[in-house]
């Protein structure tokens, strides 16, 4: 078993407050969950609304099928750029879990 742990920074330019924030958050996690099937979660700071950290992890048999599944959600977010900008992002495989 493999552990794939993706770590996405974003940046908002538009998030007035913590509200904006948190709505491009939710929805950007519920996306993300229910294209992909991979956990997805908020992390990082809640005092800063113009940038937001996204974690997503997937588990598989194959360490090759985890990084595709991590390298298709970040081609998404990539491609799905409506009201934030992609900063950076890192992959992370934990392998023989």
């Amino acid at each position: 078993m493999t552990i794939g742990f993706c770590r996405l920074e974003l940046y908002l330019p538009a998030a007035a407050g913590l509200k904006d924030r948190r709505q491009v958050a939710r929805s950007m996690t519920a996306r993300i969950r229910n294209k992909f099937n991979v956990a997805v979660s908020e992390l990082g700071d809640d005092r800063q609304w113009r940038y937001l950290t996204i974690g997503i992890c997937s588990l598989s048999n194959d360490s090759r099928h985890a990084n595709q599944i991590l390298s298709s959600v970040v081609s998404y977010v990539e491609d799905s750029r409506e009201e934030f900008e992609l900063l950076d992002y890192s992959t992370e495989m934990i392998p023989g879990v």
